[in-house]
């Protein structure tokens, strides 16, 4: 199967290759034999066909140093043969596709079935005058007309269903559309460094061609598939493509292969790329998965998993060795995801209580109805029950299936994931324009209850534009930069050599943009800082680099979060060998035994030297909120030549050349931002791999800690040896004691980041469970990021690991874009309370209304049109209308929700109930007196097909004009006076509220039979109006009383921290059952389309979550696939074969909850 699949790509490129391959030295078909081999084969291979890597840029038409010309006709040209870089994502589902899931919706179905009965009724006329004698049928005097009529109730329910449908349908393929905008977004984003024309140039990752030179750096995720060519110490993690979690190292001879979608963990260097798209190993793996999905599908309909919004969906990358590793891996990416956000979590909850009481209430309705019916008619009248009279009898019982049916629709809250939906996708949306490239939608809203940031230093809380403003240099301290004059020439050299040769050569300072800006760094910005050094001692590096190519560095010791300290070995020309060093003071300066003095010489440094230098020079700098960076070299004899695999050993007996102190500013707008954060009630904290002075001076910079509070500041060491038992095992108890006053963590490496995030979150001291948000930029801040509730990555200095991780992107990486965050967390779930206090207390109106109307006069005065068009108002637009208002200054001012706080308030619940006293008060008012009040014909007791009567018409049309006030009162949920406050600023609100009176008089007016309305006369419609305004003052009135004394309200919606899962139960739990799911199990299968919608959203959130852009999805270890697909691996990976594991639903909650197997329908 693995072959035909992929045949389709070799028959169009077989037309060109005939053509080209003359062109190129190899076909595309050789380079795609030549990716599956890996370590000695492949190089082995690559001797015996092309002669060494030279060879083959020979063959590919480009050259090592130089790369391509990057002429466009070159380009066009590999493209045309070896593909492009681009995998195709999957087709969309089509509108008509989107139409038939809504239409499956269980409650719909029924009312369609009710609606076509009662069609099919009315057409049906009983033969002869037999229905005289028919009971209570003909109670009233029928014109013919009227009887034809009938069939007006069932096609206007068939015409509401449709509306229905085709709304839900356009939410979710705008959703789809919206969905895809944001990942063409993300992908666009992704730049790769390549060599051109001798240039370096970044390039969109698409525009990568076969034959391109690219540089691969610490924190790269590979693009396209190639070959290594030259470079030091590289080492890649391939755990997304094998499953082995070690790092592999690569080597031009031993191991030169590099492929998409693995990670560069150290090193740096350059590659040939090689294969591309769909060709990568990457792309063919994804091209199987693709095509073997298709075929699923067609085989297997029942089990259709396929989500809406997760069309766009990654296949899970399985391991080409089909091993343990991707299980491992599997439950990892399942742990960080379980947790439903607590909104869902909480929203889930409400929708099944709420459902279950729809369901009682609706059944009790049917019952009630027909037993009245049937006692009036049989027992009290001593009816027989004639067989002609059957047909008016069934007509009855439609028509009481129909009211009960409409009860459940109106219960049923389906607004609410609507609701959830629009608002998410419409702070998604703007908040792009603050800055935050929101990857996963519940991102947006668990930063709502954000409780803690840990923020790194550099570039989020600074501005990551590295000065050296101090330095040490030939004992003596500057405090700002020497004159080049006063430093003698020895040192001088040593110095430009060290910092020139000793730094990635990728880092470079470059003219400014506009005339008299700064000068742009390019790279690594400390090393930026210390090149901006040399140039101001006005020297220059570049012809020291241009003399020393990076092919000539004979070793390097790359910087990593273990060494914290970077070492170039060179070849000088007598033989012998030079190291230099640079690295964080402390550490440096461990290793020095001597020092160069006032004249360039070495003198000793012995370590009592070191604690005064530490004292009188260390120490001040970094109490300045300067980092200090020692750089240092040592020579070596040419024989014997040094083991250099002995770390310990080179790196020794150094001789320290100068210590300089490198300032990184605070952002301006960073003091303001915290001080935001702390009023909101959300601490922040500072992790950082600086020294603890110059961490401490920042922090008070920023305001993290103000002098003369009581607050914690450690080192990473220092944190490590409190947190641990003398086992050295991590224990709780012990982060438990020191979290809550730690402000800052300096000199921390990436697994303290991780065990700090991980001990606050797990914490069970406070009572509220904190929501942790991360910042960070590196790859090793990669698992803190995902193990946060929300990871920020930064858009300009982060590295793609680190953009992978996380859940949002800055894209200006700065801090105070993280409160912006907050704030839009916290409109969210604001206005999906206001959505929730609308929507219930019309529902608790309109089912009570509803119930006893049907219990007292055997019929609803809410027909089931007008319940279908208020449903229609008070979901859909209402939905609409509040969740997009947008959000003030004023969400700062208070503390987080938590999670044990529950949806809806004792305030919400207070209003909720006020407001449904008061309309149901005065619908009953006109229910029983209002004929009298309007003197007009009462509407009670009509018979079967009797015309609407002004009566009912004028309870529906105040019934309206109450929700439609009531809409202006729920824009506020924490009892505030005025609820007009801001409402200019929200344009939607202000046409939706406009435009559903304007439909509702059109409604009235020339409605008739369908909507079951009679038009009214101006002095009606006047006191429907004023009985509507009256829900204004009516608010007013509600705000008064004091919530603190209504302590018999109880609060809905709240998420106990039992529900929250324990992770040992997820592991064993193959199909993860959500507690929806069960609650669905016990048989509230009506029930569950209401709760499926509410699934709608998190299908989004886990196409988020399953791939964002074509490389991040490669290593998505798992997502809502139709099926589980096992790739098992054959002889070699070109054949790999699929084994359908399980046709269950995923691993992925959402599927299991949003789709329990269609089986389970009756």
């Amino acid at each position: 199967m693995g072959d035909m699949t992929n045949s389709d790509f070799y028959s169009k490129n077989q037309r060109n290759e005939a053509n080209h391959a003359g062109e190129f030295g190899c076909t595309l078909q050789e380079l795609r034999s030549l990716m599956e081999l890996r370590g000695t084969e492949a190089v082995v291979k690559i001797k015996e066909t092309y002669g060494e890597t030279e060879g083959l840029c020979r063959h590919l038409k480009t050259s090592p140093t130089e790369g391509l010309a990057g002429t466009a006709a070159d380009l066009e040209k590999r493209k045309l043969i070896f593909g492009k870089n681009f995998i195709p994502p999957k087709k969309p589902k089509t509108f008509i596709q989107l139409v038939w899931e809504a239409l499956q919706d269980v409650t719909l179905i029924i009312l369609e079935i009710a609606a076509i009965i009662s069609l099919g009724l009315s057409f049906y006329q009983p033969p002869g005058e037999g229905n005289e004698g028919c009971g209570t049928a003909t109670g009233g005097a029928e014109d013919e007309g009227e009887a034809e009529a009938g069939w007006i109730e069932g096609a206007a329910i068939l015409l509401s269903v449709i509306c229905v449908v085709l709304v839900t349908a356009f939410n979710d393929w705008s959703k789809e559309k919206q969905f895809r905008g944001l990942q063409s977004r993300i992908e666009q984003e992704q730049k790769f460094t390549v060599v051109r024309g001798g240039q370096v140039i970044q390039i969109p990752v698409a525009e990568i061609v076969v034959g391109d030179i690219a540089q691969v750096k610490y924190g790269d995720l590979l693009p396209a598939d190639g070959i290594f060519i030259q470079g030091n110490d590289l080492k890649i993690d391939e755990s997304s493509l094998t499953g082995e979690s070690d790092q592999v190292r690569k080597s031009v001879d031993k191991d030169p292969m590099l492929l998409s979608g693995t990670h560069v963990m150290e090193g740096s260097g350059r590659m040939l790329v090689t294969a591309v798209g769909v060709n990568s190993q990457t792309g063919i793996i994804f091209t199987l998965l693709g095509a073997g999905g298709e075929e699923e599908e067609k085989k297997d309909k029942k089990a259709k998993q396929q989500d809406g919004a997760a069309a766009m969906e990654m296949q899970p990358l399985k391991s080409a060795e089909g091993g343990e590793g991707d299980d491992k891996d599997k439950k990892k990416s399942n742990m960080h995801k379980k947790e439903k956000s607590v909104l869902q979590g909480k929203l889930t909850k409400l929708a099944v209580q709420i459902g279950k009481a729809g369901l009682v209430m609706s059944a009790i309705t049917v019952i009630i109805l027909v037993l009245y019916f049937a006692i009036d008619t049989f027992v009290v009248n001593k009816k027989q029950w004639l067989p002609e009279c059957t047909p008016v009898y069934v007509q009855y019982f439609v028509k009481f299936f129909i009211i009960g049916v409409t009860v459940l629709v109106v219960a049923v809250p389906e607004g609410l994931p609507l609701a959830v939906t629009i608002s998410l996708a419409y702070s998604v949306k703007k908040m792009m324009r603050d800055n935050n490239l929101v990857r996963h939608l519940d991102a947006c809203e668990t930063m709502g209850n954000a409780t803690a940031i840990c923020s790194d230093k550099t570039g989020t809380l600074t501005t990551n534009r590295m000065t050296v403003v101090q330095a040490y240099v030939g004992d003596v301290h500057y405090k700002e930069i020497p004159d080049p004059d006063s430093i003698p020439a020895k040192t001088m050299e040593l110095l430009v050599n060290a910092i020139a040769i000793n730094s990635a050569y990728t880092t470079k300072i470059l003219p400014p943009e506009k005339e008299g800006g700064l000068p742009r760094q390019v790279g690594n910005k400390t090393e930026c800082g210390l090149l901006g050094f040399v140039l101001d001692l006005k020297q220059d590096y570049e012809p020291v680099r241009s003399l020393i190519p990076e092919e000539k560095l004979y070793k390097v010791y790359t910087f990593n979060s273990v060494r914290k300290s970077m070492s170039t070995v060179i070849k000088m020309p007598d033989g012998s060998f030079r190291m230099y060093s640079k690295g964080a003071s402390e550490i440096v300066l461990k290793k020095c035994s001597r020092i160069l003095n006032v004249a360039g010489e070495p003198r000793i440094f012995r370590p009592r030297d070191r604690d005064e230098m530490v004292k009188k020079v260390i120490e001040p700098m970094a109490c300045d909120g300067l980092r200090t960076i020692c750089v240092a070299f040592r020579d070596f004899p040419s024989s014997p030549e040094p083991d250099w695999d002995n770390e310990n050993d080179i790196l020794s007996d150094l001789t320290c050349i100068c210590v300089v102190g490198i300032e990184d500013p605070v952002r301006p707008e960073v003091p303001e931002a915290i001080r935001k954060c702390q009023r909101a009630g959300i601490t922040v904290r500072m992790v950082t791999g600086d020294n603890i002075n110059t961490a401490r001076a920042i922090a008070i910079k920023c305001g993290i800690i103000h002098p003369g509070e009581d607050f914690l500041c450690l080192e990473g060491k220092e944190f490590n040896r409190r947190i641990r038992n003398e086992k050295g095992e991590i224990e709780q108890e012990r982060i438990d004691k020191i979290w809550p006053k730690l402000r800052v963590l300096a000199r921390s490496s990436p697994t303290d980041k991780h065990t700090l995030v991980k001990g606050i979150i797990d914490s069970t001291q406070v009572e509220q469970r904190q929501v942790v948000a991360v910042t960070g930029d590196g790859t090793n801040d990669g698992p803190a990021l995902k193990k946060a509730d929300v990871g920020f990555a930064m858009g300009i200095a982060g590295t793609d690991v680190a953009k992978e991780a996380s859940d949002i992107i800055l894209t200006d990486d700065n801090f105070s874009s993280i409160v912006k965050a907050v704030m839009w967390g916290r409109n969210v779930y604001d206005s999906i309370s206001k959505f929730l206090q609308f929507q219930l207390t019309v529902n608790i109106v309109a089912v009570i209304v509803a119930f006893t109307g049907a219990c007292i006069t055997q019929d609803s005065p809410l027909k089931a049109v007008q319940m279908l068009w208020v449903n229609l108002i008070m979901d859909t637009f209402a939905s609409l209308a509040l969740a997009t208002e947008p959000p003030t200054e004023a969400l700062l001012l208070r503390k987080p929700y938590g999670r044990n706080k529950p949806l809806i308030s004792r305030t919400m619940m207070k209003n909720i109930l006020g407001h449904a006293v008061y309309q149901l008060t005065l619908i009953f008012t006109l229910l029983f007196v209002g004929e009298k009040m309007f003197k007009i014909d009462s509407g009670r007791n009509a018979p079967l097909h009797s015309p609407p009567s002004e009566h009912y018409t004028i309870i529906f049309n105040t019934f309206v004009m109450m929700q439609l006030f009531n809409e202006i009162n729920a824009r506020k949920i924490h009892g505030e006076r005025n609820v007009f406050d801001g409402i200019f600023r929200n344009p939607i609100f202000c046409t939706i509220v406009l435009g559903t009176f304007a439909i509702q008089i059109v409604i009235v007016q020339f409605g008739g039979k369908p909507f079951s309305c009679s038009p009214l006369q101006l002095d009606q419609w006047m006191w429907c109006v004023f009985i509507g305004l009256g829900e204004l003052v009516w608010g007013q009135v509600i705000a008064t009383i004091p919530t603190s004394r209504l302590k018999f309200l109880k609060e809905a919606g709240r998420l106990t921290e039992k529900e929250e899962v324990p992770e040992e139960e997820l592991n064993e739990d193959v199909e993860e059952i959500d507690h929806a799911e069960r609650e669905l199990r016990r048989g509230q299968i009506l029930w569950f389309r209401g709760l499926n919608r509410i699934q709608t959203q998190i299908e989004v959130v886990n196409t988020f979550k399953s791939g964002t852009s074509f490389q991040g999805a490669l290593r998505r270890q798992s997502s809502v696939t139709s099926q589980t697909q096992d790739v098992t691996n054959i002889s070699s990976p070109s054949h790999v074969s699929l084994s359908n594991a399980l046709s269950s639903p995923t691993s992925t909650s959402a599927a299991a909850a949003g789709h329990p197997r269609r089986e389970g329908i009756p």
